[in-house]
This record gives structure tokens, C-alpha cells and sequence, in this order.
């Protein structure tokens, strides 16, 4: 049986080249090699990585640099927030074992997978958690949750690594596999414009975790490509016969006078 490729690492605003290293170093420890960054603080590449990586230069040497999540998350299909808490978002949680599994499955069934990890001091933001699929959090004691970047990346590569050891049998997904990030988020943002047309966001200070609450809503039916242009056939729909209803109410206003 053939083994799924490893899922996609992604480091979002990573602020020490020594953590991009020794995420280098626990990736290849355990199989992985992809690794993307997204807006790391200091650019790429930086010498200071190759010391900490010990050796794993065939990740370091193959990083992709974006400048946000939704540009780095565009490709894959199944992708899962690393964070410590929730944060407002009513999105499955589930544990570094669980999400390898699932995401084990979904490459299996040739989707793009991939892992989100934070910044070293902010962590996720709740918008960028919105174009996940899911949660992961690492069960650690709560007497003492500092857990540093690499660590994290370890633990949840090392599960992935247990998963292919024991080879297990894939579940393949039935029917057609969730759209691709790219698509998503065009029509999460196809969605905004007409509400904010129609006036939905009120008051306007609110738009920003009105419209992060649809995003995550809406994330978990995990849309189809052929869904996605439904749904997007639906607004453009709904927009053209709002537009009618006022060319009919200004044509009456105008008969009137």
C-alpha cells in the first residue's frame, strides 16, 4: 500500500530563525518536509536556522514564504489550527492523535492537508482560524501549558509518524473531497460584499466577527468545488433580484412624481 505524503507545516509570523530550525529538525525527525511560512518577522531565508535545524537543510532549503494564512492555505483542503484555545470559534477540537487520523485519511484520498501553528508569542488570529477545518490541542497540564514552538510541531508530526508505521488501512472519503482553500474563501468573501450591500453588518464595527462566525459556519459543511458555485450562483442570485426591487420601487417613486 502506498503511504500518503505528509501534510503541509505552516508557520505563521515565526519570530526566530533558531524555531524555524529546530521545526526543520523535528519535521524531518518524523517524516515531513513541507514547510511553509507565512510572514515571518525577520524574512527568509536566515543563516541562524540551519545551526538549530542539525542537518535537515532539504526542509529548510525547500520553505515557500507567503504573506498571509489564506495565501498559504489556498491549495489544501483539510487544514487544522494549532492552538492552546478555542477562541471563539464553535469548530470541532480534537486532539493531535484524532486530527492525524483524519488527516491521514483525507490525504489518502488525495487531498491537500496541512497543520497551522502560531506565532511564538500571539499565537493564531481567531480570522486566520477561520479558514481551518478544525481545531487541535495538545493536552497538556494545566499547571505549567508553556509549550515552545518545535515542541508542538513534534508532537503532532509524531503522530502522523505512529499512523504510518502501523500502516492502517485509509478511510477513503466517499463522494467529492471539500474545495480547495482558494475557492473558500472567494466565496466567503462573495458573501460579505453582497451583505455588506444589503446592509447586514450593522452596526459596521461589527463586521469583522460577524463575518468570521459565517466563515466558521459555513466552514463546517466543508463545500464542495461544485457546492461552492452553487452557493455562489445562489448569491449572485438573490444580489440581481435586490437589484430589481429597487429599479421597480425607483420607477414607481419616478411615476409618482
Amino acid at each position: 500500500m502506498t503511504v500518503p505524503t505528509p501534510p503541509v507545516i505552516i508557520l505563521d509570523k515565526s519570530q526566530m530563525a533558531e524555531n524555524i530550525g529546530a521545526v526543520a529538525r523535528v519535521m524531518a525527525n518524523f517524516g515531513l518536509a513541507e514547510l511553509r511560512l507565512v510572514a515571518p518577522r525577520d524574512g527568509w531565508p536566515q543563516e541562524r536556522a540551519w545551526a538549530t535545524a542539525s542537518g535537515a537543510d532539504w526542509v529548510l532549503e525547500g520553505i515557500t514564504v507567503f504573506n498571509s494564512v489564506a495565501e498559504a492555505v489556498a491549495d489544501l483542503n483539510t487544514v487544522f489550527a494549532t492552538t492552546a484555545r478555542p477562541r471563539e470559534t464553535r469548530q470541532p477540537v480534537r486532539t493531535p492523535r484524532e486530527a492525524a487520523r483524519v488527516l491521514y485519511d483525507d490525504r489518502a484520498s488525495g487531498l491537500g492537508v496541512g497543520i497551522l501553528f502560531g506565532g511564538e508569542r500571539a499565537g493564531l488570529e481567531t480570522s486566520d482560524i477561520a479558514l481551518c477545518q478544525g481545531i487541535v490541542t495538545i493536552p497538556i497540564d494545566p499547571r505549567h501549558q508553556s509549550l515552545n514552538l518545535a515542541q508542538a510541531v513534534a508532537i503532532t508530526a509524531y503522530e502522523w509518524r505512529t499512523l504510518v508505521l502501523d500502516a492502517p488501512p485509509p478511510n477513503f472519503r466517499e463522494g467529492e473531497p471539500p474545495a480547495e482553500g482558494a475557492l473558500t474563501l472567494g466565496m466567503y468573501e462573495h458573501l460579505e460584499r453582497e451583505l455588506d450591500a444589503a446592509g447586514f453588518f450593522h452596526p459596521p464595527e461589527k463586521f469583522r466577527s460577524m463575518s468570521q462566525n459565517l466563515r466558521v459556519m459555513l466552514g463546517r459543511a466543508a463545500f464542495t468545488a461544485q457546492e461552492v458555485a452553487t452557493f455562489r450562483g445562489v448569491i449572485t442570485a438573490l444580489s440581481k433580484g435586490r437589484g430589481r426591487v429597487l429599479e421597480k420601487l425607483a420607477a414607481a417613486k419616478k411615476g409618482e412624481g
